[in-house]
């Protein structure tokens, strides 16, 4: 028998009416966070920056793609990974659907990740995907805006040891946490102008869940997403779930 709180149908719409007053106050405040995000100043780039694609050697500027706006996602496939952050892969698994409506809206969205791009596009056949990735391998670009980290700063990172779930990841990405940490996950806009990419806006972290969209669903069904005080990595590639029947 379910331990949860049982009430009537009129109990219900009250509660419901009353969380509603708090869901619109949010969804007001999410509207001037937007209002303020697009208020930000623009810093133009000096530096050349330059990737490894699927139809060869692009410049910053060139994977806009015709467009005047860009969203990057830092993916985390490090070298010397053998497969891409279970995480991030199931970030990315929402890419393809939204791309030609970010189109529409003059909006180029693309992966970028320090694997080689062999590596790369080897795992977006596996994963099934079809958005562009780019391989930023030999460049400072992910350095430059904090996607990647020294051997140095992972070395301060893993000074009280590495928690479970970052073990648990390196391991389903090939690699040690140290090396798995060299990767950090982001999001970062940018937008073209007489010519020159500027930087626009910048997130990670938590301030990355709006593209996890399951978290979305979750959080409105009965259960929430449940995960308890101390979250365990519940996050599998997509392929590799058990069967749900």
């Amino acid at each position: 028998m379910t331990e949860h709180r049982i009430g009537t149908r009129e109990e219900w719409e009250a509660e419901r009416s009353k969380l509603l007053e708090r869901e619109k106050e949010l969804t007001r405040l999410n509207d001037e966070l937007a209002r303020q995000r697009s208020e930000l100043p623009w810093v133009p780039l000096d530096k050349e920056y330059s990737f490894e694609t699927e139809e060869g050697t692009r410049t910053l500027a060139e994977l806009f793609d015709g467009r005047s706006q860009l969203v990057v996602y830092n993916f985390m496939f490090g070298p010397e990974y053998e497969a891409g952050c279970p995480v991030c892969s199931s970030i990315a698994d929402s890419f393809d659907g939204v791309l030609a409506h970010l189109a529409a809206r003059d909006v180029t969205m693309i992966c970028v990740s320090r694997a080689p791009i062999e590596k790369l596009l080897a795992y977006r056949k596996r994963m099934g995907w079809s958005f562009n990735w780019a391989s930023s391998e030999g460049s400072d670009f992910n350095f430059d805006f904090g996607r990647s980290h020294t051997v140095e700063e992972v070395s301060s990172f893993l000074e009280g040891g590495a928690s479970p779930g970052v073990s648990k990841f390196a391991a389903e990405c090939g690699t040690d946490p140290a090396g798995f940490l060299e990767e950090g996950p982001g999001l970062t806009a940018f937008a073209l102008a007489d010519g020159r990419a500027h930087l626009t806006y910048a997130s990670t972290a938590r301030g990355l869940e709006p593209l996890m969209v399951y978290y979305g669903v979750l959080d409105r069904a009965p259960m929430g997403r449940n995960e308890g005080q101390s979250p365990e990595p519940w996050f599998r590639r997509h392929d590799e779930y058990a069967t749900v029947g």
